[in-house]
């Protein structure tokens, strides 16, 4: 992986020569028009970098975006491939180290996600405070540093969300906070199931951003998380689940991300230095 995160590095630099972005973004499910709001943006698909995925879902175009947000040199990643497309947890590794060795040194990810919460409802957004996952693949298994026993308190950085909270309050937009539990997919979750991850003590729940979160933290990443809720979970509304339908919720609630992350970032990055 090494090997391959040095090969996309040196062509990145290669095609876009020798900006080096201080913060990372990845785009969940319908977020892309959140790189529309990068500025002197220029892009490599992830078909020509070794080692990054091809998403094969609707909504992750699947390209890094290089470029300003918020005045803040910002390299985003517009798709992700989850644990339901290959198997592997740590399919997004390479993407991240490859953003590691170019500067980034704090990383905001996004997510579509399911609310538990009766007052969080679709369009809103979410700050990811802590997040379960429970029975599935850790991306760091076949580590052999002794790195891979990763300490995991606060992995979602308690400055980093005091900033979003304080932008979020003065553009007037409703951030909502809760834990996220992630889910294999590809199927939803059943009733059965988000009673079982509400008594654990979710708020939140989807099919992403836990395996990043660990790889970045392992990476040294400062690393916070927003979700775009898109619908209530199973059990908790009568209207059917569909990716349509999350793809449709998050494209719209996407300008109001795109606000509280250029208003937030530049604070965002000062306090990591």
């Amino acid at each position: 992986m090494r090997e391959h995160a040095e090969r996309s590095v040196a062509l990145v630099r290669e095609r876009l020569g020798d900006f080096e972005p201080k913060l990372g973004i990845i785009l969940g499910s319908g977020l892309d028009a959140v790189a529309d709001g990068v500025t002197e943006a220029k892009s490599v698909p992830y078909t020509e970098l070794q080692g990054f995925p091809q998403p094969t879902v609707e909504g992750h175009s699947g390209a890094l975006v290089v470029g300003r947000l918020g005045g803040v040199a910002t390299a985003v990643l517009r798709g992700r491939s989850h644990v339901y497309e290959s198997g592997r947890s740590d399919a997004m590794r390479v993407p991240l180290e490859t953003l590691r060795r170019l500067g980034c040194e704090t990383l905001l990810l996004t997510n579509a996600a399911g609310s538990l919460m009766p007052y969080a409802a679709p369009g809103s957004l979410a700050l990811v405070t802590d997040h379960i996952g429970i029975g599935l693949p850790n991306p760091l298994m076949g580590e052999v540093s002794a790195t891979r026993f990763l300490d995991m308190v606060d992995a979602y950085d308690p400055s980093i969300r005091r900033t979003l909270g304080a932008a979020a309050h003065r553009l007037g937009i409703h951030l909502h906070q809760g834990v996220y539990m992630w889910f294999g997919g590809p199927s939803f979750e059943t009733p059965a199931e988000i009673r079982a991850a509400k008594n654990f003590g979710a708020d939140l729940v989807g099919m992403s951003t836990v395996p990043e979160v660990i790889i970045a933290r392992f990476l040294g990443y400062r690393v916070a998380a927003i979700s775009v809720v898109t619908n209530f979970a199973a059990g908790l509304a009568e209207d059917p689940l569909s990716h349509e339908h999350t793809v449709q919720v998050a494209g719209a609630a996407a300008k109001h991300l795109t606000r509280l992350l250029e208003e937030s970032v530049e604070q965002i990055v000062q306090k990591g230095r």
